[in-house]
């Protein structure tokens, strides 16, 4: 048997057939004489056909494949149906070398090959029977599915390889022919985040009710699954949530490609990653960035930047981009804002001097835009109007959040001065009013940290902005209920922590969580800050350590109490509260 490469150079053999060429039948029927033309249709298009017959057929056509033109594409259709995927090496070999002899000598059967091959990669589809109903689903039992994969993937290659420009209309027709949500697990899903969080604690009430009637149920499960011939993954790595399940299979199949992908013998391939960069940032760009609230399949961009500093700092740039220019829609705009701030604050991988290029940038860019705006004739606060700059006020103060200890860490004097000269107090004091855009959560405790460091005192403008919230009175079928818009913004954060139990082994590592308020802080948020602080005090201040667990301090006087931890659904992030009216 021949090599790939080898083989698809090989000088095909000729077959005669009832009584003339493959080429002699062609040439026949370009002169109107279409019976041979027509059996052969039919001999081809036979269910029963053997793989000698495909095999005799195609080192014809392989010979012949100047005369398949246009004219001639419904027999080339017949074709690219022939049954060869789930066939013997040798039809498969052969047919693989045709593909690369009928693209390179007639392109025009592109887009047709193209179709073929991506159609294979969804599993063919089988009834299955369950409650007395007759169910289509697709044959994920099928031994063969890895296999029939690798060859399809090897098809696409040896186009590829004839055709260089078979990316930009492979494309195109993968997303035409993208599986739909509810299919298995060899398709992409996609399901709400507090969908999965729902089904997560619901499963985890009803494991601890059962635990102690049931505590060796698992555990014969478990040795049962050991027994079989398949691999199953243990009950405490799925997902309850049935798409979310789908979707962690999904992402852990996607990590390791990216990771086998970027890396040759066990070190980062610098011109592999690159290209596979560019490759998910137009992915990014085309699908997720667009996405409202999409909280897992970013992630690929997350994990791929871990490998360089130089990717994540080209990733963050990419945003700014997005961010800054007027051209792009608003809401493309604001997201760009939300993935900058989220991206800063949850990267481990990404070092504090990256962290203040960044924040120098956005908030340099914020007082232009005030400069610009503050005094003009819309010099007020209005999400329409301004929500890039309130995307980018939010995110630097998310920043701060999880960041302040590390830009004061070392030399406290030399931090302070820092964080000084961003200036927030003009940021917070404008015409713009972002504190009253911003979430709740994140303007409370941005409050209590520039306050611990007396960089800005918020609340006086909290509490006005508080007074003017007007509640909204919604009727539904349990009476009225009042309500208050807490995101103007309607905004997100994307690197919110990752919930798919299986996929987030490889994300864990590389991610900063949220760390809840100690009893120290809690003491510390209740003594009232000092006022007409001396020099000589000041210096004091200075000259001390900055506490432990001070990463996370709280929030607006007079809630703390009832907001100093992350609410069950949301654990490693900052606790979502808001400022109440005052009573």
């Amino acid at each position: 048997m021949l090599g790939g490469d080898e083989f698809i150079s090989s000088p095909p053999r000729k077959t005669v057939r009832f009584g003339g060429t493959l080429t002699d039948i062609l040439l026949k029927y370009d002169k109107g004489e279409t019976t041979d033309f027509e059996l052969l249709k039919h001999q081809l298009s036979d269910p029963d056909i053997k793989d000698a017959q495909i095999i005799n057929w195609l080192h014809e056509f392989r010979a012949s494949v100047a005369y398949l033109t246009k004219e001639l594409e419904q027999l080339v259709s017949i074709l690219l149906k022939l049954p060869w995927l789930r066939r013997s090496r040798e039809v498969v070999e052969e047919y693989l070398g045709f593909l690369g002899n009928l693209v390179s000598a007639q392109t025009v059967h592109l887009r047709p090959c193209l179709r073929m091959i991506v159609s294979h990669f969804v599993p063919p589809r089988i009834t299955i029977r369950e409650d007395d109903v007759d169910i289509s689903d697709s044959d994920d039992d099928d031994e063969n599915l890895s296999e029939n994969f690798n060859t399809c993937h090897r098809a696409l290659q040896t186009v590829a390889r004839y055709v260089p420009s078979t990316p930009q209309f492979l494309m195109p027709i993968l997303v035409e022919n993208f599986p739909f949500i509810n299919k298995s697990e060899r398709t992409l899903v996609s399901t709400p985040q507090q969908d999965i969080e729902d089904a997560e604690e619901t499963a985890n009430n009803s494991d601890s009710e059962e635990k102690s009637t049931e505590e060796g149920l698992f555990d014969m499960e478990e040795d049962e699954e050991r027994k079989g011939s398949k691999v199953v993954s243990s009950s405490s790595d799925r997902m309850a949530h049935p798409l979310a399940e789908r979707l962690d299979i999904l992402m852990t199949i996607l990590f390791s490609y990216i990771k086998d992908v970027c890396h040759v013998d066990g070190k980062l391939d610098i011109n592999n990653t690159k290209d596979l960069y560019r490759d998910l940032v137009s992915v990014f760009d085309k699908l997720i960035l667009p996405t409202h609230a999409s909280c897992h399949i970013q992630y690929f961009m997350f994990y791929i930047c871990s490998f360089k500093l130089g990717l994540a700092e080209a990733f963050l740039d990419h945003l700014w981009k997005k961010l800054h220019d007027p051209n792009n829609p608003s809401v493309i705009r604001q997201t760009a804002g939300s993935y900058i701030g989220s991206f800063l604050a949850r990267a481990k991988f990404i070092p504090v001097v990256t962290v203040k290029a960044c924040l120098d940038l956005l908030v340099n860019w914020m007082h232009k835009y005030i400069d610009n705006q503050d005094t003009g004739a819309n010099a007020y606060c209005d999400v329409a109007l301004h929500g890039p700059f309130y995307s980018t006020c939010q995110a630097v103060f998310y920043t701060l959040i999880f960041r302040h200890k590390q830009l004061l860490d070392g030399n406290l004097r030399k931090g302070l001065s820092y964080l000084q000269s961003l200036n927030f107090e003009r940021i917070v004091m404008c015409q713009l009013n972002p504190l009253k855009i911003c979430i709740p959560s994140v303007v409370n405790l941005f409050a209590a940290i520039t306050r611990k460091y007396q960089l800005v005192f918020c609340y006086t403008i909290i509490e006005r902005n508080n007074r003017q919230f007007i509640p909204v009175v919604r009727s539904g079928t349990g009476g009225d209920l009042v309500q208050t818009c807490t995101n103007p913004l309607d905004s997100f954060f994307p690197f919110d922590p990752y919930m798919l139990k299986r996929s987030k082994k490889t994300i864990d590592p590389l991610y900063q969580f949220w760390e809840e308020l100690s009893a120290e802080d809690l003491e510390n948020l209740k003594k009232p800050i000092k006022k007409g602080t001396s020099e000589d005090e000041d210096d004091d201040f200075l000259k001390g350590e900055t506490p432990q667990n001070d990463g996370v301090v709280g929030i607006a006087p007079n809630s703390y109490e009832s907001n100093t931890r992350s609410p069950v659904s949301s654990i490693g992030s900052p606790p979502d509260c808001y400022v109440p009216y005052p009573q």
